[in-house]
């Protein structure tokens, strides 16, 4: 079944000189009807790519994360070389893609096949932000921000992530390995960002973030991989640095809140185990334990309330996961499974805030939140003895306990548990034709719902049940069927259907009501001859949820959905010896409704209306070998993406702040090019 389906964008590089071209063209032929040397068999190939494409349109949804985002040239070089060094028995290889584009990557490798090895590489990831902003922020990229501190101006944002990874691998008698891995990424740039204040009149004030990231992994592992018996220590460790821990602002109108925090600095670090052990042939256990550490101890950018210094936040977690399949009998399968997750919030419980009402839903403290998982599955199948049919029946649970705080806006509850039946049969229709039913049916309950408690101590509001926690009822229904109609042709159908219901917590029926989902995919493919092969396919996917809510004395409906038709065709062939051809066209249409109707009360506000965004994209290549190692290549992409998303068009910050997009935007990309094998 297909949900996502996305065109990767291939860019190809133009022009290679005609110095490649010196070798005569019937000479090839003849290399070709003799077939490959068995030194060549031997070498791998490399192949070097340069060139340019051009975009006919600036786009930038089209160029959001491969900056193709501007029309003009762009220069596109790709390289790949690898080669066995004889003399010491090792081989490098060097690949470099995107050389002219701000999506560049590089890596370099070293081996000895079965020995060891390592690694340099460099990535680089762009990503520009789809809105204009038409601002009269000052300070943009920095972290002294003026509001309306120069005249409103269009300005563009992005950042841009620069990734430098190194590792190493090393073998040992054949069943002990060593992988070392470290990574360091700098991520600079500029956000949309935002700031509100004054309740009784509200501002809202146009930011930039101003990205200044370091991010470090790095992971170690130790493996054995014996027989009967796998299994790997490792330790893996995270830090986050941000070289702009706050944004000081100024301007018209004046922030209340200045200085403002900004994303803190913190670490984790985490040793595990895992490994397997085969019992029998037909028996095998494995298992994961991990434990982890994560700490975010800088410094307040001003002092707090209590004269603590900072947050001095960790969280522990434990991860404990066996698991055990085994074939008992020739026609039964078992698995079991259990696990355990228990994430402790051991940061201090400390008033920064004070001087609120008793009536306020607030305690001015910090709330650590620590959940505690256990769940477990079992599931077993069985080859009944007629139509051959395959039955399968299994159970999941899940426990979940939270901690709770006394003062709160929104209601609690300690513990959920959810336990979850599935049957499922399936049988070949025929020779060619199979097809599974499946049926999922989950209930979700728990403890009862705390009381919301004030400040003061009196009772608050307690009428509506979290989305993650109220008491709800899943029913699932999954058929599909895989039809190999000829030979070359083979249709894939899936269907998807379910529903969720929650229960009330009052006679109002506040909060969410229920959910609906339709998932439905056709998969096709056909083989024409030799040298031909087309295929073609269609999505559908659409969710939805029913939500009541109260303003004032007006009960009101949402009925929010979100639904989605994709279709795409592709065609690929060979018609000649030297000539590739392909085509692919893809059309997505995607809708976000926000259905409101009265309920009971004066009438409810008027219809808000739906968003509608449509995707077409279309890729041509083809592709000319002019002798064996050399040709060129054609590529042509167009791409059109349209809306009529409303939410950010009619919104003016308070300080006359606008994002703007093109609603339509179309462009054509043109790539020419040509390539050279060598060994």
């Amino acid at each position: 079944m297909r949900t996502t389906r996305r065109l990767p964008l291939t860019l190809l590089a133009a022009a290679v000189p005609a110095a490649f071209a010196n070798a005569g063209y019937a000479a090839e032929e003849n290399v070709e009807a003799e077939g490959p040397t068995a030194r060549e068999l031997a070498t791998p190939t490399s192949h070097a790519e340069a060139g340019v494409g051009y975009v006919s349109d600036a786009a930038r949804r089209f160029g959001e994360y491969n900056g193709l985002k501007d029309a003009q040239l762009y220069p596109l070089i790709d390289l790949e070389y690898r080669r066995r060094l004889d003399e010491t028995g090792t081989w490098i290889g060097l690949r470099a893609r995107n050389l002219g584009l701000e999506t560049r990557e590089i890596r370099f490798d070293h081996n000895r096949q079965g020995n060891w090895g390592y690694f340099v590489e460099y990535t680089q990831t762009p990503r520009f932000e789809p809105y204009t902003a038409v601002t009269g922020l000052g300070g943009i990229g920095t972290n002294a921000q003026i509001v309306n501190g120069t005249a409103p101006r269009p300005v563009e944002l992005g950042t841009r992530r620069d990734t430098w990874s190194i590792g190493g691998d090393k073998f040992f008698a054949g069943v002990f390995e060593v992988n070392l891995r470290f990574r360091n990424e700098d991520k600079n740039g500029s956000r949309l960002y935002g700031q509100g204040d004054n309740p009784g009149a509200p501002t809202t004030r146009f930011l930039v973030d101003p990205i200044d990231y370091k991010i470090r992994q790095w992971e170690a592992i130790a493996s054995y991989n014996g027989r009967r018996m796998q299994f790997s220590l490792g330790y893996y460790g995270l830090s986050f640095d941000n070289q702009n821990p706050a944004l000081t602002l100024t301007g018209t109108p004046a922030p209340i809140f200045t200085p403002v925090a900004l994303p803190p600095a913190n670490r984790s670090h985490q040793m595990y185990l895992n490994g397997g052990y085969n019992f029998t042939p037909t028996m095998r256990t494995n298992f994961k334990v991990a434990y982890s550490r994560a700490t975010q101890d800088e410094g307040f950018i001003v002092p707090s309330v209590p004269g603590v210094a900072n947050l001095d936040a960790r969280v522990d977690t434990l991860f404990a996961n066996v698991g055990f399949t085994a074939q008992p009998l020739p026609a039964l399968s078992v698995l079991a499974n259990f696990r355990y997750d228990d994430r402790d919030d051991k940061t201090p419980v400390r008033t920064y805030f004070t001087g609120f009402g008793t009536a306020s839903t607030l305690s001015g403290e910090n709330e650590p939140r620590s959940i505690r998982t256990i769940g477990g599955k079992f599931e077993a199948a069985y080859a009944l003895p007629w139509w051959g049919l395959r039955a399968l029946a299994g159970v999941d649970y899940e426990e979940k306990h939270r901690n709770f705080f006394q003062v709160r806006s929104v209601s609690h509850r300690d513990k959920t548990d959810e336990i979850s039946y599935r049957a499922e049969v399936r049988r070949p229709i025929g020779e060619t034709l199979t097809g599974a039913l499946a049926y999922i049916r989950s209930d979700r309950d728990g403890s009862d719902f705390r009381t919301t408690t004030l400040a003061g101590g009196g009772a608050g509001s307690n009428l509506i049940a979290p989305l993650h926690l109220a008491d709800r009822t899943r029913d699932k229904v999954r058929a599909s069927l895989t039809w190999m109609v000829t030979d070359p042709l083979t249709i894939q159908f899936a269907v998807d259907e379910g529903r969720d219901r929650y229960a009330p917590r009052t006679a109002a029926d506040i909060g969410v009501r229920e959910g609906r989902m339709h998932l439905a995919s056709v998969d096709a493919s056909y083989v024409f001859s030799t040298a031909w092969t087309g295929t073609a396919w269609w999505t559908m996917n659409d969710v939805r949820q029913v939500q009541s809510s109260l303003s004032g004395a007006t009960q009101w409906i949402a009925n929010l959905g979100n639904s989605s038709d994709t279709v795409g065709v592709g065609l690929h062939g060979k018609p000649w010896p030297k000539i590739d051809l392909g085509a692919d066209l893809l059309y997505s249409r995607i809708i976000d409704d926000f259905g409101v109707s009265t309920a009971s009360g004066p009438t409810a506000a008027s219809q808000i209306p739906r968003i509608r965004t449509t995707m077409t994209r279309a890729t041509l290549f083809a592709k000319y070998a002019v002798q064996k190692n050399m040709g060129f290549r054609l590529n042509y992409i167009y791409d059109r993406w349209h809306t009529n998303d409303w939410t950010w068009a009619d919104f003016v910050y308070t300080d006359g702040t606008r994002l703007v997009q093109d609603n339509s935007q179309k462009i054509h990309f043109i790539g020419i090019t040509a390539y050279y094998r060598f060994r």
